[in-house]
């Protein structure tokens, strides 16, 4: 058997200091989370650490944020030295870490335009700004007609327009009137795609896997296809990557898995190793040009200090061959789980190291599941209910993989 490496006993924080600061978070704070009784206090690498001195190891990396690992000394070096200097002028100003900034996002991701944001939201809102002028002022689209598909079962954050092209219904419930011109398809049916579009379609939204859905991929090739049908229809294709990009899925991005090149993709999260709010549009130069000054904007976007954070959180994944690592040890898990048969698990869906445990509905949940996860020193977070969600930094070796793939064991057969 695998012996355990968390430090200091498991379990729900317990102190009396633990209990007090979620009381106050409750007493204080607006109830629109629903986190594990656990108050974490420091971080590295793969672990965190809560108040009682318990260690854990984190399967959530914050929803693909931190996929270079808690407080990458690269990264934070980088920040300090940067916050020391200059953090914010407003793009009122140049500064000197924009512009490097831009150029190595762009060589990277292979597109000849970057426009800064913070969050991963204001990135999307970016690309469906910039997918309907595109249509206005280059397809030639009626003003004020413009249509983007999207698909069930997406998540790209919650802001009114996001939420206008949900399905789930907690994130629309209360916040109508929703933004008009969006068509929802079936996930994963390029087919629905084809007979959808019409002489106003400008654009196609979608994630390549769909993280906050249970790690939910399209059928092979369907990415392909689709990318096939908006060629031959003059329509945009816009990935988000928010989640599944920079090496989540054992790429780059979770499109080259079938070469599928789309016209923009909306980064974030792990685009400042979970340091620093940044984002980012990056898209080619015939749909970047649509915007002119004063057009769009932030003032925190493209400020130095996320910059230069950025720079240094791209140097890591790619010097320290975190996208491959994040294959090599998506396959190390992909075995470990092969011999899982419990009835309580409806399907395991993985790409790389995204891992979705689908469990039946019968079972009661698996927040229950999590919590047992957490007696244990693993920290996941269930989904949409019946899904548990296993996403650990890119960081991760070879042993913690097994000793996660244990607790998971164990806990399966604890529960059922």
């Amino acid at each position: 058997m695998i012996t355990t490496p968390v430090d200091g006993g498991v379990g729900a924080s317990s102190s009396t200091e633990a209990r007090d600061l979620i009381a106050l978070e409750d007493r204080f704070g607006a109830h629109n989370y629903h986190p594990l009784d656990v108050v974490l206090t420091r971080a590295e690498g793969c672990w965190v650490w809560d108040l009682d001195g318990r260690r854990y190891l984190d399967c959530l990396a914050a929803y693909s944020a931190v996929n270079q690992g808690h407080n990458h000394p690269r990264i934070v070096q980088a920040l300090v030295d940067q916050a020391q200097r200059l953090a914010l002028t407003s793009r009122a100003f140049h500064n000197d870490q924009l512009g490097p900034f831009c150029q190595e996002l762009a060589e990277l991701t292979g597109f000849a335009r970057v426009l800064p944001m913070n969050t991963g939201a204001e990135a999307v809102e970016t690309a469906l700004k910039a997918v309907r002028k595109w249509g206005y002022k280059v397809k030639g689209v009626p003003d004020g007609q413009a249509e983007i598909i999207t698909f069930g079962g997406n998540f790209a954050g919650r802001t009114i327009s996001i939420i206008s092209f949900s399905d789930e219904p907690q994130y629309r419930d209360g916040f109508g009137p929703f933004t008009p011109g969006f068509k929802q398809l079936p996930y994963g049916d390029p087919q629905a795609v084809a007979d959808a579009i019409g002489p106003n379609t400008v654009a196609v939204f979608m994630e390549p896997v769909q993280g906050e859905a249970g790690i939910v991929m399209p059928p092979p090739g369907t990415l392909q296809a689709i990318r096939e049908i908006c060629d031959d229809h003059d329509v945009l294709l816009i990935f988000d990557e928010i989640q599944s990009g920079l090496g989540r899925t054992g790429k780059l991005f979770a499109w080259q898995h079938e070469d599928a090149r789309p016209d923009g993709m909306t980064l974030g999260k792990a685009l400042s190793g979970g340091l620093y709010p940044v984002s980012a549009f990056v898209a080619d130069e015939a749909l970047m040009d649509v915007f002119h000054p004063g057009d769009h904007g932030s003032t925190f976007g493209g400020n130095p200090l996320g910059a230069a954070t950025a720079r240094a959180a791209l140097r890591v994944l790619i010097e320290e061959g975190l996208v491959e690592n994040a294959a090599r040890m998506g396959e190390r898990f992909r075995a470990g789980l092969a011999g899982f048969d419990f009835d309580s698990i409806a399907e395991i869906r993985q790409t790389g190291l995204w891992i979705g445990i689908q469990l039946h509905a019968t079972v009661g949940g698996a927040r229950r599941y999590c919590e047992a996860l957490q007696q244990r020193g693993m920290l996941c977070k269930e989904t949409h209910e019946h899904t548990i969600r296993v996403a650990p930094p890119l960081t991760i070796q070879a042993q913690q993989v097994d000793w996660a793939v244990e607790q998971l064991r164990d806990v399966f057969e604890q529960l059922g």
